[in-house]
């Protein structure tokens, strides 16, 4: 890897934890539920780097965000880590095999239902153990995953057209 390429790394998964803390001071109206912005940074970074610079960039931001809002190798943590990396390895996945067919806002509606798929599923699987509590929640946060999917697709390709004029 070139220094270049660790330091936009580096860049982006500072950009990434400072709007994953932000996001964290937010009420929620469901225990866990983000909007997922620092996803936005996540979405950029693979359409304009790559998927190992994306998962990369999602890796670091939940595991320092984690450490920085000491929710590390807790639930939080748990859920996080799987959401985002399921999330990611989907949109790297989905773009990979058809780059022209899904743009910023597809991608980023995949990457909101594996984040989503992932963390019900990890839910259901450590902490909650009875199915009809996570189907109970399964349609609100796939809604509401569906509303902030779209909304960080659109900022998302408005970042991408940014980065690529300059």
């Amino acid at each position: 890897m070139q220094s270049q390429d660790k330091y936009r790394i580096a860049l982006l998964s500072a950009y990434a934890i400072a709007i994953h803390s932000f996001e964290n001071l937010l009420p929620t109206p469901i225990p866990w539920f983000r909007l997922g912005i620092a996803n936005i940074i996540t979405l950029a970074t693979l359409v304009l780097y790559g998927f190992r610079s994306a998962m990369m960039v999602t890796l670091i931001r939940v595991i320092l965000s984690s450490i920085f809002i000491g929710t590390f190798l807790g639930p939080g943590f748990i859920m996080s880590l799987f959401g985002g990396v399921s999330s990611t390895a989907a949109m790297g996945i989905t773009f990979s095999l058809f780059p022209r067919l899904f743009g910023p806002v597809g991608l980023s509606l995949i990457g909101a239902l594996f984040h989503n798929a992932a963390q019900l599923f990890i839910a259901y699987l450590l902490f909650v153990q009875q199915i009809k509590a996570v189907l109970i929640v399964a349609p609100l946060l796939i809604l509401l995953g569906t509303i902030t999917g779209v909304v960080n697709g659109f900022i998302g390709n408005i970042l991408i057209k940014n980065i690529e004029d300059k």
